[in-house]
C-alpha cells in the first residue's frame, strides 16, 4: 500500500509538472544534472522546498526557547500541515526532475532508514 500511495503522489506531481511545462515554460524532464542549466533548475526547486519548510517552521511559535509564555493552544495545525505538503510537492518535483522513479526513491528511502536504525541500535 505504501508504494501505491507513493506512486500516486509521483503521478499527480508529474501531471502537474506536465501542466507547468505546457503553460509556464517548465523544462523537459528529467533534466541533465551534469549541465549548468539542469543544476540551476534543481537548485531553484530545492530552495522553493526549503522556503516552504521555513514557512512551516514559522508556525511553531511555541518552540522559542526565550519565550516565557506557552502559546501551544494557538498552534495552527492545518497551516503547519499545508506548508509541509507544499514542501513535499517541491521535493517530489525535484526527485522527478532528477529522473528518479518511485521505486528508486522508495528503495533508497528504505535503505537509508535501515542505516539510521542500525546506527541508533549500535550506539551511533
Amino acid at each position: 500500500m505504501k508504494e501505491d500511495m507513493l506512486k500516486s503522489m509521483f503521478e499527480s506531481q508529474k501531471e502537474f509538472m506536465d501542466l507547468l511545462r505546457e503553460k509556464r515554460g517548465f523544462p523537459e524532464f528529467p533534466v541533465d544534472l551534469s549541465t549548468k542549466d539542469g543544476q540551476r533548475h534543481a537548485k531553484h526547486i530545492a530552495y522553493d522546498a526549503m522556503g516552504e519548510m521555513f514557512e512551516a517552521i514559522a508556525t511553531l511559535s511555541n518552540s522559542k526557547s526565550h519565550r516565557a509564555t506557552d502559546v501551544g493552544s494557538q498552534f495552527d495545525r492545518d497551516h503547519y500541515l499545508e506548508e509541509i505538503v507544499d514542501a513535499t510537492h517541491y521535493l517530489l518535483e525535484l526527485v522527478i526532475l532528477s529522473g528518479f522513479t518511485p521505486q528508486e526513491f522508495f528503495d533508497a528511502y528504505t535503505k537509508k532508514g535501515e542505516v539510521n536504525v542500525t546506527r541508533i541500535k549500535s550506539g551511533y
